[in-house]
């Protein structure tokens, strides 16, 4: 199910469960984008950073391109080089 377009939610999940009479847990499991979508958003998201970055742009212009923090955007480049660095080369 999940949003097309996250937003920023205005109320917790505990406010939310307070006035409806339920538990946060069940507001959560509700209001959760589906594991494969967010994994599927996440990986695209992932490739497009590195293909940026490949086309030679700087952190914080991906950051503005993606719709991401610089330290996002530099997480995920750290991550992409340490995978990298941990294959085997052939």
């Amino acid at each position: 199910m999940g949003a097309v377009t996250p937003a920023r939610r205005t109320e917790t999940a505990r406010e939310v469960a307070e006035r409806l009479g339920i538990s946060p847990r069940t507001v959560r499991n509700i209001m959760a984008e589906p594991r494969a979508e967010f994994e599927a958003r996440a990986a695209e998201r992932r490739r497009r950073v590195l293909e940026l970055r490949a086309e030679g742009l700087k952190l914080r212009e991906i950051a503005n391109e993606v719709g991401m923090t610089v330290g996002g955007v530099g997480t995920i480049l750290h991550r992409a080089y340490n995978a990298e660095a941990a294959r085997p080369a052939t």
